[in-house]
């Protein structure tokens, strides 16, 4: 055995390989320990939980901006509807409608005429946007109409107190959720849009 000088991270000892070529064995070989291998995995462990704490705050995102456009279409759809109703002085025809009392009720007209969205013929009263609860096809999204005379509504309707305007009022209420994932029984979210609308 060939005995060599001692160097840091080497030993003494020769180590003949296959071709008869002599090498030195370095007994110094440095890896990971259990200790460090340890170390590591409690570090991304705990980077882990940090990032699992977002994932209900980023579902109720989700949740919450699909609920509210959603509702926001639904009040965008009733308004355009009310909006596209007619409503002349002569010949008499108010397919707009008021809410009684300028209350919390549906509007209603004694002078339409018309066949659509629902059929009314005067001077019959007729019901021109009910209560929708649920609105068809929209499982937890419930749509009220309320429209007021501009001209009895105390304060008028953003300054206007004329009787050719009437303020048309549509909420529609969805079903709300809390960062967690869950909400209160019966708790719900509005989204209300308002326009005001003159006679033609």
């Amino acid at each position: 055995m060939l005995l060599l000088p001692k160097t840091p991270g080497t030993s003494r000892r020769a180590d003949l390989r296959r071709h008869g070529t002599r090498t030195l064995m370095t007994l110094n070989e440095s890896g990971i320990t259990l200790a460090e291998v340890l170390m590591a995995t409690a570090m991304i462990g705990i980077g882990l939980v940090g990032l699992l704490t977002v994932v209900p705050i980023s579902s109720y995102a989700v949740y919450e901006g699909n609920s509210l456009t959603t509702a926001t279409f639904l009040a965008n759809q009733k308004l355009e509807e009310i909006k596209n109703g007619v409503w002349l002085q002569i010949p008499a025809n108010d397919c707009v409608g008021l809410s009684a009392g300028n209350g919390d009720f549906a509007p209603t007209s004694n002078t339409c005429t018309r066949t659509n969205p629902t059929v009314c013929n005067a001077p019959g009263a007729c019901t021109i946007a009910a209560d929708e609860i649920p609105v068809a096809g929209y499982t937890g999204y419930n749509r009220t109409v309320r429209i007021v005379d501009c001209s009895t509504v105390a304060g008028g309707c953003g300054g206007v107190t004329d009787a050719n305007f009437r303020r048309v009022t549509v909420t529609v209420t969805y079903h709300a959720i809390t960062g967690t994932g869950s909400g209160a029984a019966g708790s719900t979210k509005p989204t209300v849009l308002t326009m005001n609308l003159s006679r033609r």
